[in-house]
């Protein structure tokens, strides 16, 4: 019989001392691996970043990639693409819901995989995730336990002036 092989439990503050290259999610002791490091992935994060960054004043949002957020007591997420008001505070770590997560699926990363990461954001009080398949040109909405996709049109975060073109974001991968 083989032996199975085991996860090395780690505790919150080890975590928050670490530095691991690239940084991973924390989920109740254990440190997992995130997508990235591929083109397709790098190139539509790097957009949807300039396109808030853009718009940042008219939106009076602020957007950040890969930083760390508190979803609960034992669990850290890092999500691709995190908007919220431009007047939040800062912070090293985010502790409270952001606006919106934004993540960008990976070939080897299942949608189930991204939609359990992306529960928790929910379960923090975020009130939609957008999960962003660049293969398939696809985009996810998580409100609640709902989850709708659509490949056109404009995603539009209620109450918020916060669209997305799709046909624009996703023709960047065309350059």
């Amino acid at each position: 019989m083989a032996a199975s092989a085991t996860v090395p439990f780690v505790s919150v503050e080890e975590y928050l001392r670490s530095d691991p290259q690239p940084d991973m999610d924390y989920v109740d002791g254990v440190m997992e691996e995130r997508n990235l490091g591929e083109y397709d992935h790098a190139d539509l994060e790097t957009e949807l970043a300039a396109i808030f960054r853009n718009h940042r004043k008219d939106r009076n949002v602020r957007a950040v990639v890969e930083v760390r957020v508190q979803v609960l007591p034992t669990r850290f997420r890092i999500p691709d693409v995190c908007v919220m008001p431009a007047a939040w505070k800062r912070t090293p770590i985010m502790h409270e819901a952001p606006m919106l997560c934004i993540e960008v699926k990976s070939p080897e990363f299942t949608l189930k995989r991204e939609r359990t990461r992306a529960q928790d954001f929910l379960i923090m009080g975020v009130p939609e995730v957008w999960i962003l398949d660049p293969e398939k040109r696809t985009a996810y909405v998580l409100r609640g336990d709902e989850m709708t996709g659509q490949c056109e049109g404009t995603l539009r975060l209620n109450g918020t002036p916060i669209e997305l073109d799709l046909a624009a974001l996703f023709s960047v991968l065309d350059e």
